[in-house]
């Protein structure tokens, strides 16, 4: 993990102790559901979800339970019938992190627990304001940055979602592109959970907020994937010298000039990104976020989880 947050606000359980708490939670992911949630630069393996991830279903299953629980005692007291609001997750972290596979892990395991069988996966990257909008206003190398985003739309669907709104919709970012798809959205209707993932979901930076509204207002969970910045960089690297051999020699690729770099260049403008770019968001933004969070998940170097921190109720 990066510099440790703060003790006092955390409970600090290592691999063993943490994986423990699973207590009887069966597994119900298969080989060949790992293989079908798995990108190309990912890796994950049965024993990592048996001792880490089940362990958070479980947790989350229990807050689950205890807001329902609470809900219908403020049901009973006002006699009237409980409204369907889903129960909201944010799930924060830097850059080739690993919060997209986290998310798809947690959502596989979620939605085989009867209480709660619908689970959606929204990101954030589908409400970053569109390139041409980003380019005029000189933020392509900002993009990912909270000022990037059109965070009143974002604000709003959330908000949709957790009041309980019969049908939402999400625009489509695609990493193909690197820009919004015109005309396309993502429909969510009446989750059960929604996993809203994003490099910026924690963060309550006034200016960024007039109205002193923050998304994270709206989560009734959130979990912070944690790694070194040294490891965080070289996980990134070897992501972008993956696809530039895989996506991006599509030539509708928005990287796809990157194929035509030597390894040395490509390693080079690799680092110069993560440098100038991701690493900068990370401290400035995405960092000071981390203690916001319920659970944190530290990685090490071969993105194996080796604690897990849980904040103090």
């Amino acid at each position: 993990m990066s510099s440790s947050p703060d003790q006092s606000a955390f409970i600090e359980l290592d691999r063993h102790a943490w994986s423990a708490l699973r207590e009887s939670t069966p597994l119900t992911l298969t080989e060949a559901d790992l293989m079908a949630i798995r990108s190309i630069n990912e890796s994950v393996s049965l024993r990592e979800v048996t001792e880490i991830y089940l362990p958070l279903s479980r947790l989350i299953n229990l807050h689950v339970s205890a807001l329902q629980n609470l809900r219908h005692v403020t049901d009973t007291f006002l006699k009237q019938p409980p409204p369907q609001s889903p129960f909201i997750i944010g799930l924060g972290g830097s850059v080739a992190v690993g919060k997209s596979l986290t998310a798809r892990i947690m959502k596989a395991l979620l939605s085989h627990w009867p209480e709660h069988p619908k689970v959606e996966i929204v990101t954030t990257d589908g409400f970053l304001l569109p390139n041409a909008m980003l380019q005029e206003r000189d933020l392509m190398n900002r993009k990912g940055f909270p000022e990037s985003y059109n965070l009143g739309h974002l604000l709003r669907f959330v908000r949709e979602v957790k009041f309980g709104s019969p049908r939402v919709t999400a625009p489509v970012y695609s990493h193909l592109i690197y820009d919004i798809v015109p005309d396309a959205e993502k429909v969510i209707e009446r989750p059960d959970i929604l996993i809203l993932e994003g490099l910026n979901v924690l963060q309550r930076k006034s200016e960024y907020s007039p109205s002193g509204t923050f998304v994270s207002d709206y989560f009734d969970f959130s979990v912070y994937v944690d790694a070194s910045e040294e490891n965080i960089e070289e996980w990134y690297v070897h992501r972008f010298m993956l696809l530039r051999e895989s996506a991006f020699r599509d030539e509708n690729s928005y990287f796809h000039h990157y194929t035509e770099l030597t390894d040395a260049q490509a390693d080079a403008e690799a680092r110069r990104i993560w440098r100038e770019i991701n690493l900068v968001n990370l401290r400035e933004n995405i960092l000071p976020t981390r203690e916001r969070a319920s659970v944190i998940i530290g990685k090490g170097a071969l993105h194996d989880v080796d604690k897990v921190l849980l904040k103090r109720r």
